[in-house]
């Protein structure tokens, strides 16, 4: 499995506006890519203008392939000016 994390830190004004974007990527991701297979949105308790993902894809390949749908790009290119910072992190699930 593969894992991404991304942590967001979002212009006060912008949070709601970025929160329902965030929501429908979720769903998005979660409806239309058989390989995601997870798509947690978290948003910190004490700072609401941080908010983390948490997504499993089934390989690299997926992952990949998330990167090149319309809605990830569409979703992308409307975020990013209500972003102060991202830091994307990927990962390697390991079974227990």
């Amino acid at each position: 499995m593969f894992v991404v994390t991304v942590t967001f830190e979002i212009k006060s004004e912008n949070l709601d506006e970025f929160m329902a974007a965030m929501i429908l990527q979720a769903q998005n991701s979660l409806t239309r890519e058989k390989d995601c297979l997870q798509f947690d949105v978290c948003r910190d308790r004490e700072n609401r203008e941080r908010v983390f993902l948490y997504e499993i894809y089934s390989d690299r390949a997926a992952f990949d392939a998330h990167l090149q749908t319309p809605h990830f790009l569409d979703f992308d290119k409307t975020v990013v000016p209500w972003t102060e910072s991202k830091v994307a992190e990927q990962w390697e699930l390991v079974e227990s």
